[in-house]
């Protein structure tokens, strides 16, 4: 499933435009739960995490991430992207926070779930359960910057932007 093919010729535009929560929720839970879509896909490496975009379009961008027991990401977030996860296979920990405080959230997700966020959500997702994971992530518009934060004794402090295309 691709939203070009739903939303018809390809019509020219100033910049990419953006796809509702809603959509991107819909886009990762249909290739998260079509095991065919991601699975010869998949590579696991215990030096690093794995990861691989799908997908890119002007519009969004797909990416496969698999996780051993105690990957994880660090406090990120998505710079002017909105974005949404579903786990395809295992169970995830998303610990959200907010630049320059100190209390963090935590919330599970698990196979089948999906996670929708709007722009500048900072977060850590990692894997704290005993068996690997897998998820699906897509953005809108595709990520142009990542920024990157440490928990400091002041708070939730921004310690690097890394960029599309230098970075990763």
């Amino acid at each position: 499933m691709t939203l070009a093919a739903q939303n018809g010729p390809a019509v020219a535009r100033n910049g990419p435009s953006r796809i509702s929560l809603s959509a991107l929720g819909e886009l990762v839970r249909s290739v998260a739960s079509t095991e065919q879509m991601w699975q010869p896909h998949a590579r696991f490496s215990r030096d690093q995490r794995w990861f691989r975009r799908m997908t890119l379009t002007d519009d969004y961008e797909i990416w496969l991430l698999t996780w051993l027991p105690g990957q994880c990401t660090g406090f990120h977030d998505h710079g002017e992207a909105s974005g949404a996860f579903a786990v395809a296979q295992g169970k995830l920990r998303e610990t959200l926070a907010a630049p320059h405080h100190r209390w963090v959230r935590h919330r599970v997700a698990a196979a089948g779930s999906v996670t929708r966020f709007g722009r500048q959500h900072v977060h850590d997702v990692g894997n704290v359960a005993a068996e690997p994971a897998v998820s699906v992530h897509a953005y809108s518009p595709p990520l142009s910057a990542m920024r990157r934060y440490a928990m400091t004794p002041t708070g939730l402090t921004l310690v690097r932007t890394d960029l599309a295309g230098s970075n990763w």
